[in-house]
């Protein structure tokens, strides 16, 4: 998804915040994915994060610094072996980034299941040139990108109308709700219970590369964690539990809207 040059534009200068957000979520999935390219690997290596980073993405900003500098030091031909051992493997890697792993002990278990089952409420299906199972933590983030892009649009759209009409209709926090519960309720139930501990054994292997993806990864889980609890917390406390109010509107249909 992210291995072509031209789409590296972590940027935050008139991007929403769930575009900025998806931005790194579609990094992550696919460094998690495959190494980068060259063209990639260059790129990260001229990364220049924030120099005064929030209390709060602190942490973030150097996982970025340590991610820009192992990045700087690397070659694409090391990145690509470093890839397979730590997150492939002859016969497994270092790491097995899958759900069901790391939820049940197995692979293609329950977390699978109950992933496959979400994944067809919102209408996304399987690309068929992927061989792993869907519950591969990249292909998660991936679900995520699609997820906060379809958010993004929603919003812009629900803010035109409020411009447009200078009044909040009941309309307009339905969809609202509507928007922002399809990427919480997925994240909560599939990526929050177990995605931290594997991108902390990412943190721990010997290459320098993975190593701060590892801890890249972690942060930013931190940062979402936080983003969401606090979401369905102000949704609980005005009375509106963070659920699905419109069946109907799945991500194809939001699609279709385009």
């Amino acid at each position: 998804m992210y291995n072509d040059v031209q789409h590296h534009h972590i940027d935050d200068h008139g991007v929403s915040d769930s575009e900025l957000r998806a931005e790194v979520y579609a990094l992550l999935g696919t460094l998690l994915r495959q190494p980068p390219t060259e063209a990639l690997r260059r790129w990260l290596a001229e990364l220049e994060p924030d120099p005064s980073p929030t209390p709060s993405e602190e942490a973030l900003c150097h996982a970025w610094q340590a991610l820009a500098a192992a990045a700087a030091e690397s070659d694409a031909e090391h990145l690509e072996r470093a890839h397979f051992r730590h997150l492939v493997g002859v016969i497994q890697g270092d790491v097995l980034p899958y759900a069901s792993w790391y939820r049940n002990g197995q692979l293609m278990d329950i977390a699978l299941v109950d992933l496959r089952k979400d994944l067809r409420q919102l209408g996304i299906q399987r690309n068929t040139d992927q061989h792993d199972p869907e519950d591969h933590l990249g292909a998660l983030f991936e679900v995520m990108v699609m997820l906060l892009q379809d958010e993004a649009v929603a919003m812009t759209a629900v803010s035109s109308t409020h411009a447009a009409t200078s009044e909040t209709s009941a309309c307009d926090a339905i969809s609202r709700h509507a928007v922002q519960h399809h990427a919480a309720d997925f994240f909560q139930r599939h990526i929050a219970p177990w995605a931290s501990r594997c991108l902390h054994d990412l943190s721990q292997v010997d290459t320098a590369f993975y190593s701060a993806l590892g801890s890249l990864g972690q942060a930013f889980m931190t940062l979402e964690n936080e983003r969401y609890n606090d979401l369905v917390n102000r949704y609980a406390e005005a009375g509106q539990p963070l659920r699905i109010v419109t069946p109907t509107a799945t991500i194809n249909d939001m699609r279709r809207e385009r």
